[in-house]
């Protein structure tokens, strides 16, 4: 590709409005274009780039036995309500009505469709295990749409399914799903963690994530450097910091006027945060029933994890719909004389011998040293956030939290949704079973803000070379000069030949701008072609480490070749070592 024939809209600032250096180099390198919040149009650099991720995609798919087949984005919402999931999705499913008046939606996700499929063409034991796969385009109505490819409202996605017979068959198949998710990355350039995560909206009995380390992420995960721990916050556990507990002689309701907060009241009472519950109010959206759950002061409730227990989603219950279930307000709730009907959970972190301070349902009111056994407890287990720098429970060690992006996520749907719209099989003694379904995505967007994240330098992108729109970028100092643009001409053919791609810069431009544009863009190898071919010399730069050496022009093309597969090489062995 010729630079002056191509469009590769450079910009020498910063947009405005992006706000991490993925967003920002790509808009500024021409990859992409904002249309609206949230929707990008890819420019040939960028989807180079996606097409060249896409590659190994397949590759790796196709190696574990993927079938690729391609799904509508438009779906009618009767097939998401067959698993209540067009209520579940509500809020991120965008939908409109058609000429004939019918619900139709966006996709936002293909399990419906898949299943659909499965249950007309799945009739036996005989006809599984089975692995589909497509790159479609997938739509979410995001609310805060930003940081470039990394939430967005349209967006290009690898799913997968796998179809099974049996449990070990879903087993095997998520071991390979596990495996080419490693590889992929791994080709692609990435450092990446696998995490343990929560399932969601997907439902399903396990979930991994794959994830890279980076403050433009949105996810946090906790990690142990010692022996490998690693889950998304959501559903990451920990042994929680040691804590003192003051004696309380005896239990009373204490006036605390206008004193709301845990940390007001504590201080009120001379008791440490810990030594105070928190009592917040929740409503589980489906069965719109209230719960209590009980936390020390210093801890914050995990709202995946009671969502995981209660089985369905949750919310903080409104002002209002805690002072007309409890008649007081916000602030000076508890867990003594709480409605009959409100159901009171407990944090394991919080120990059944030790006294407490709370909200008294009275206003203005707290009770002092109550214990666990002052009232009556419907559950008990883990609801509380992971902090940083507590211990690991396997080890002991210090855990991290770190954001993160996520690239990969696989799922074990199990019977889901084959048992919710009827696509079964008959087994080897003539019984209809539920197939055992498992689902497995890749954001192909966030490979490349992830890639630009992880290695841009002060001067623009950095691209593996596996995922690089072009290889190799041939800078031509002055095309004016025969002796100049002969020679570039000659590299820019015999490069092409041999198989490389390859990049062009014949613009009339200055030097400084050609090395700006040429940085910017990432491209790992340069040839620069300048004054020096009057001593038969090329200057030769990778753009990861910058590090150059001159070359005669005879063995440009040998040693091109030879730094090209020494960047490939790089990535095979950390391949490798990931197998």
């Amino acid at each position: 590709m010729r630079w002056n024939k191509a469009l590769i809209p450079t910009l020498k600032e910063n947009p405005s409005d992006a706000e991490v250096i993925s967003h920002k180099l790509m808009i500024r390198a021409g990859l992409i274009r904002q249309l609206a919040a949230g929707l990008y149009s890819f420019l040939p650099l960028g989807w180079r780039a996606m097409l060249k991720s896409m590659k190994i995609i397949r590759e790796e798919m196709n190696a574990i036995g993927g079938q690729e087949i391609f799904m509508p984005s438009l779906n009618p919402v009767e097939i998401w309500k067959e698993t209540g999931r067009d209520e579940d999705m509500s809020e991120i499913m965008l939908r409109f009505t058609d000429r004939k008046n019918r619900d139709i939606c966006l996709a936002p996700t293909h399990e419906e469709i898949i299943t659909d499929i499965a249950r007309n063409e799945i009739h036996s034991f005989k006809d599984l295990p089975q692995i589909w796969y497509q790159i479609q385009n997938k739509f979410r109505d995001e609310p805060r749409a930003r940081f470039g490819l990394l939430r967005v409202r349209e967006f290009l996605m690898k799913d997968a399914y796998s179809l099974c017979a049996n449990w070990e068959q879903l087993d095997e198949a998520y071991k390979k799903h596990e495996q080419a998710y490693r590889n992929i990355f791994t080709r692609c350039g990435l450092k990446f963690v696998v995490v343990g995560a929560s399932s969601g909206l997907m439902g399903g009995r396990q979930s991994q994530e794959f994830m890279v380390p980076s403050d433009a992420g949105e996810d946090r995960t906790a990690f142990c450097e010692k022996c490998g721990y690693a889950a998304n916050i959501e559903v990451a556990k920990s042994v929680p910091f040691e804590v003192e507990y003051k004696d309380i002689p005896e239990l009373k309701k204490v006036h605390t006027p206008d004193l709301k907060t845990v940390d007001e009241v504590a201080e009120f009472l001379g008791l440490p945060r810990n030594q105070m519950l928190k009592s917040l109010v929740y409503i589980a959206e489906k069965s719109e029933k209230p719960v209590m759950v009980l936390l020390r002061g210093d801890h914050q409730l995990n709202e995946e994890k009671l969502s995981l227990f209660l089985g369905e989603l949750v919310r903080p219950a409104h002002p209002d719909e805690v002072l007309k279930l409890f008649g007081v307000p916000i602030g000076f709730l508890g867990p003594i004389d709480a409605p009959k009907e409100i159901k009171i959970l407990v944090d394991e972190a919080v120990p059944s011998d030790k006294k407490f301070a709370t909200g008294a349902n009275d206003k203005d009111y707290h009770i002092v040293g109550f214990t666990l056994d002052d009232f009556k407890i419907d559950g008990r287990s883990d609801f509380r956030l992971v902090s940083d720098g507590e211990f690991c429970q396997n080890c002991g060690s210090p855990l991290k939290v770190r954001t993160t992006i996520e690239i990969g996520h696989i799922f074990k749907l199990g019977t889901k949704y084959s048992a919710a719209m009827g696509a079964t099989f008959l087994d080897a003694n003539g019984k209809q079973i539920p197939i055992i379904m498992g689902s497995y995505g890749i954001g192909v967007g966030r490979i490349l803000s992830s890639a630009i994240e992880l290695y841009a330098d002060d001067n623009g992108i950095v691209w593996p070379i596996t995922i690089a729109p072009f290889e190799v970028i041939i800078t031509a100092l002055d095309t004016t000069k025969p002796e100049i643009s002969d020679v570039a001409e000659k590299l820019y053919s015999r490069l092409i030949e041999s198989g490389v791609d390859v990049l062009y810069d014949d613009r009339d431009e200055r030097a400084g701008v050609k090395f700006k544009d040429a940085d910017l863009i990432g491209i790992p190898i340069r040839i620069t072609v300048g004054r020096k071919v009057k001593d038969g010399m090329v200057e030769i730069v990778t753009r990861k480490d910058k590090k150059s050496e001159d070359v005669k022009i005879e063995d440009t093309l040998a040693k091109v070749l030879e730094i090209r597969q020494l960047l490939y090489s790089e990535l095979d062995t950390q391949f490798e070592e990931n197998e």
